[in-house]
């Protein structure tokens, strides 16, 4: 059974993180991108908010013996096969847990334009994995 507790404290974590996006998100690009705090920060948010996505949906395919997900990605997956996510959506995680890894892995080919340009067009993107787990497993708990 789903640890519903856990779920919801991993979710408190990620809407703080996504408030404090949305103070950087209000700099201008060019105040953005002068000061490497703001780009640095940034990129540490979305990647701690992409994996707090992921050990959600960890927890909730190995909670409920759904399968053994073979990359980070796998997970999303599952659940959408399963009911908890939208299919639809499935593309849009997939390249944020690839976003992800480029930080951990390719750090140095980051685009700092990138990061901008993510910061203000994607935050969305996470608060749509929020609604969708709150509704399939908070909500339905």
């Amino acid at each position: 059974m789903v640890d519903a507790d856990k779920v919801r404290q991993k979710i408190a974590i990620l809407e703080q993180n996504l408030e404090k996006l949305k103070v950087l998100q209000k700099l201008q690009e060019d105040d953005f991108l002068d000061d490497f705090r703001n780009v640095e920060s940034t990129k540490h948010l979305l990647q701690v908010c992409v994996e707090i996505m992921i050990d959600i949906s960890d927890h909730i395919v190995a909670r409920q013996r759904l399968g053994t997900p073979e990359t980070s990605a796998d997970g999303f997956r599952i659940l959408a096969e399963n009911g908890y996510l939208n299919k639809d959506n499935i593309v849009t995680y997939v390249a944020m847990t690839k976003f992800r890894n480029r930080v951990v892995h390719l750090y140095n080919e980051i685009d700092e334009k990138e990061i901008y340009k993510i910061l203000q067009n994607n935050l969305k993107d996470f608060k749509q994995f929020l609604k969708e787990i709150i509704n399939t497993v908070i909500i339905g708990t």
